[in-house]
């Protein structure tokens, strides 16, 4: 435990998917250690109200957010161009604000991770990302200034090896933090009510795999099985496109009757207790949320082995995974469960059991406290502001 601190906060935007509830999280456990935390957002959004309601500051300030537009060798030589007057800006913020420690959520912020370096400031970076398919040169652009934070935080071992294997620097530096979940008391241990309603949720976009899904439903439709789908969560900005397709898709394949669009949830714990089966197709996933939250719950869980999936999921023990983009094999894996109740319900509650033992916000809390006392009591802070 360290005594109470200030501490600012840079998130890139105030939503209310994964990284935005995760970071909430995060700043509940700081603030109730005593902290005065402070989070800096780059425009409105609805996590906003939820940070305030839990005793947290909140400021408004435009800064760059290095989003998937910007995400090429070109746009980025640009983006530096302005990187100095963006940095000198936030430094004049820091030392206005006279912060203990810059917690950076995401490495979608390297002007942050800069600015408090050279304000002496030690700054703790928590990656959420793992773009395994990115180009190795863009990798290391993007992971460049990570290098300089006090503490490197990654929320999955597979995030983790992103990290080093871009900058092998990183790689006896970096700390996993897994997330952490506050489970209701029990799960849901009843049998759902109908094994054939697939869910999937998450925001519409490639990476998220929801093309898979609607293409193994096809298959099994195809074959004779009484399936639906339901997707629940919006569309990425810029990403419409997708969603569009996801539409025509499923008309071009007759599944307008059994595929529905529900649209964003901002608690989608009801569509995970509807859920037969919790489809998890992602093409790449730093971590899960989704998946501990539907498990937790006591849903049967067939997801793709990618990244942090595969440190949630234990194949035919708590879930089952299968390849990404492989239409087929997702198609399988949910025909073994709609054929096998009791292996279904075995996942499920052994999946429950597990992600509650693993996942939990007291150890979240635990560790979390580890990774501050250690940016705060770091010997190299002071060398920079020298």
């Amino acid at each position: 435990m360290v005594g109470t601190r200030r501490i600012l906060v840079a998130h890139p935007v105030p939503g209310l998917y994964g990284a935005d509830r995760m970071m909430l999280a995060a700043m509940r456990v700081l603030a109730a250690e005593g902290h005065d935390v402070t989070v800096v957002v780059p425009e409105t959004g609805p996590l906003l109200p939820l940070i305030e309601r839990a005793g947290i500051g909140t400021r408004l300030l435009a800064f760059p957010v290095l989003r998937k537009g910007v995400l090429t060798p070109r746009a980025l030589l640009w983006l530096a161009l302005g990187a100095p007057w963006h940095v000198a800006r936030l430094w004049l913020v820091i030392k206005r604000a006279k912060p203990d420690l810059v917690y950076v959520n995401t490495v979608t912020l390297p002007h942050w991770l800069v600015a408090a370096r050279l304000a002496g400031v030690p700054v703790v970076c928590h990656v959420r990302e793992a773009e395994h398919d990115m180009r190795p040169t863009l990798a290391r652009l993007l992971l460049a200034p990570v290098r300089i934070a006090t503490v490197v935080v990654a929320n999955s071992a597979a995030t983790a090896r992103w990290l080093a294997n871009s900058q092998p620097i990183l790689a006896d530096r970096v700390r996993v933090l897994y997330n952490g979940f506050s489970f209701e008391p029990a799960a849901c241990a009843d049998p759902p009510a109908e094994r054939g309603r697939l869910v999937v949720v998450g925001r519409l976009s490639p990476r998220k795999g929801q093309d898979v899904a609607l293409r193994a439903v096809a298959r099994l439709v195809e074959a004779g099985r009484d399936v639906e789908l339901h997707f629940v969560g919006d569309v990425f900005r810029g990403y419409e496109w997708y969603e569009a397709a996801l539409v025509s898709a499923a008309r071009e394949l007759g599944l307008e009757s059994r595929v529905f669009f529900d649209g964003f949830l901002a608690d989608p714990t009801a569509s995970y207790r509807s859920a037969g089966i919790l489809v998890v197709p992602s093409r790449t996933e730093p971590f899960g949320n989704v998946a501990v939250e539907g498990m937790a719950l006591g849903r049967p869980v067939v997801a793709t082995g990618v990244g942090g999936l595969t440190e949630i999921i234990d194949d035919g023990e708590t879930g089952l995974l299968c390849p990404p983009a492989d239409v087929g094999a997702l198609a399988d894996a949910i025909a073994r469960l709609l054929d096998d109740p009791e292996l279904a319900d075995r996942l499920a509650m052994t999946g429950a059991a597990r992600v509650r033992e693993r996942f939990g916000s007291a150890r979240f809390a635990t560790e979390l406290q580890g990774v501050i006392g250690a940016a705060l009591s770091s010997p190299d802070v002071a060398e920079v502001a020298e």
